[in-house]
């Protein structure tokens, strides 16, 4: 998988080379006429495109000049910059540009923001109404600019002004709209601050516990420190897993809360502004972009830890561990809620990285240095043994965890389910039938409890037609999953099905193409319908791929010389 993610790297750094050269006209190469410069010019980009911004920036610095025939080379040198951290550099190099009249959308934004959070407002403005003025191709980027706008304009209005240009926002940005509006009413100090918190928090189809901890943070900012604990107590009962909620409850508690975030303050505001860019372009898979929003945010709160942990799940999605347990080292110092957190994300880390004793070694270390260990902790910490492989020790905390929930607990079905499939894997398949059977019961509708307990009945030969029945409900739970199509098809195989188990299992074996179960189940299934030639193809390539059991090697070794 790694040559093959490296090949298509290399395949794309290659077309960027071509599509380059093919756009650049000839009267700009003359900053090229060295091939040093041409080698630092495409290091540089190439690193940030792999998004190594600190040593892109380094390359791209030496090409002091490119700018005036490159306006790309700006946008992208200033992507370096902020990404590495360094913004008074990248404000110096955004004030060069607009001196030679070359600014663009990061450099005016640059600009802007620097004076935001040195309080220059009315300088501030001029620089957001450029890039509102430039209509960016980006959606993002046009919705920044409007709301920082906005955002600097507040300072000189009265709050029925701002209330209709927050209004005025298009209604394709709803969300962010109402969060805005409450912000309004946080800075104005309204007497409509608390209601605007509570209606925005209850909304019942999205998710925005996030701004509890900001209604939190602002009773306490107003004296009201028992309301704001009643809020984030209540809170944590619908959302019990929420970081910043569960890490402000224990300061609140240990009276050693500290205001990291003022709504009567622009650039604090701003920084969330940010943030929810940054999260929309990570959820789209734009990690250099919300990285540099992330930046821009931490420039201007730098305080406030919940950037960092966006910031370093981003570096872990693109695969720089080693910058991603840079910044989880610096987060597990905010507290103990954060250093659990901390722990486990470098131990997932570590298990990329096949380091899986030091995974549980240090997982382990980091738990039994809990102070107190809640019910979610002990989760966490079984669920982690479960999944590398420590069943007999899993199974011992999660019957602690069931001796002190009832079956209401949503925590329930899943220490069912885990302990379920820790017994299974233990061979005990009385208790493991029992546990998985009992996760249903507390919640019918979880599509890989179903699978994992159907498939198992269909390996042991029992319950098939109703394992089918069941299977069929997973997957119209979870379409297109590829363990649940391949036992779809294998219920159907066992049943004699042959030619309705050969379409659900070409369906798992094209979206799995890399699982070996699944291309032995094919095997089988094409022998079944005659197709002898391709079903040793399917077994031969079985071989040939990772983590294939002994005991399934020699069982398809027989195969490849009896058929079935």
């Amino acid at each position: 998988m790694s040559i093959y993610k490296s090949s298509i790297k290399l395949i794309s750094q290659i077309f960027f080379v071509i599509i380059f050269f093919s756009t650049l006209h000839a009267k700009n190469l003359d900053k090229f006429n060295e091939g040093e410069d041409i080698s630092d010019y495409f290091i540089g980009i190439l690193l940030l495109n792999d998004n190594q911004y600190k040593e892109s920036s380094k390359f791209l610095k030496k090409l002091n000049g490119l700018e005036k025939s490159y306006s790309n080379y700006s946008s992208k040198y200033l992507l370096s910059l902020i990404n590495s951290g360094k913004f008074n550099e990248a404000y110096n190099f955004s004030k060069k540009l607009e001196k030679k009249k070359l600014n663009n959308f990061e450099s005016d934004l640059i600009i802007g923001v620097y004076y935001l959070k040195n309080q220059k407002y009315d300088l501030a403005s001029k620089y957001f109404l450029k890039i509102k003025n430039n209509k960016s191709k980006f959606v993002i980027n046009n919705f920044v600019s409007s709301s920082l706008l906005n955002w600097v304009h507040f300072i000189n209005l009265d709050f029925n002004d701002a209330e209709k240009k927050i209004k005025a926002i298009d209604s394709k940005f709803e969300n962010l709209k109402n969060i805005q509006n409450v912000f309004l009413h946080c800075f104005y100090k309204t007497k409509y601050t608390e209601s605007s918190f509570e209606n925005l928090t209850s909304n019942e189809k999205i998710d925005f516990s996030r701004y509890n901890y900001f209604y939190a943070t602002y009773l306490t900012n107003v004296g009201k420190v028992s309301k704001a604990k009643k809020i984030i107590n209540s809170s944590l009962e619908l959302y019990p897993r929420n970081l910043l909620l569960n890490q402000y409850k224990l300061d609140l508690q240990n009276d050693t809360y500290k205001t990291n975030f003022n709504c009567q303050n622009i650039s604090h505001i701003v920084a969330e502004i940010f943030y929810i860019s940054a999260n929309a372009l990570s959820s789209q898979y734009i990690y250099k972009s919300s990285n540099f929003y992330l930046n821009l945010s931490k420039y201007l709160n730098d305080n406030f830890h919940s950037f960092d942990t966006l910031l370093a799940e981003n570096f872990y999605k693109i695969e720089n561990y080693k910058k991603a347990k840079r910044i989880y080292k610096e987060i597990g110092k905010k507290g103990k809620v954060f250093l659990w957190y901390a722990a486990k994300q470098n131990a997932k880390i570590l298990i990329k990285e096949n380091k899986k004793e030091k995974a549980l070694k240090d997982l382990t270390n980091a738990y039994n240095q809990l102070p107190e260990k809640s019910i979610y902790e002990k989760f966490d910490y079984a669920r982690f043994l479960k999944n590398n492989d420590q069943f007999e020790e899993s199974v011992k905390f999660y019957t602690e965890i069931i001796n002190n929930i009832n079956i209401e607990h949503p925590l329930y079905p899943q220490v069912k389910d885990g302990r379920g499939v820790s017994y299974e894997r233990l061979g005990k398949w009385d208790k493991a039938e029992k546990d998985l059977l009992s996760s249903l019961e507390a919640s019918p509708d979880q599509a890989y409890v179903i699978n994992y307990l159907a498939y198992s009945w269909i390996e042991k030969g029992v319950k098939i037609e109703k394992s089918l029945k069941m299977l069929e409900k997973a997957n119209d739970l979870k379409s297109n999953d590829p363990f649940i199509t391949d036992s779809l098809g294998w219920a159907l195989f066992k049943l004699g099905r042959y030619n309705e188990s050969k379409k659900y299992l070409q369906s798992a074996i094209k979206l799995m193409p890399g699982d070996p179960i699944i291309n032995d189940h094919y095997g089988d299934v094409l022998w079944k319908n005659g197709n002898k030639i391709q079903a040793r193809y399917y077994w031969k390539n079985t071989l040939n791929l990772d983590d294939v059991e002994d005991d399934m090697k020699d069982k398809i070794k027989n195969k490849l010389i009896l058929g079935l």
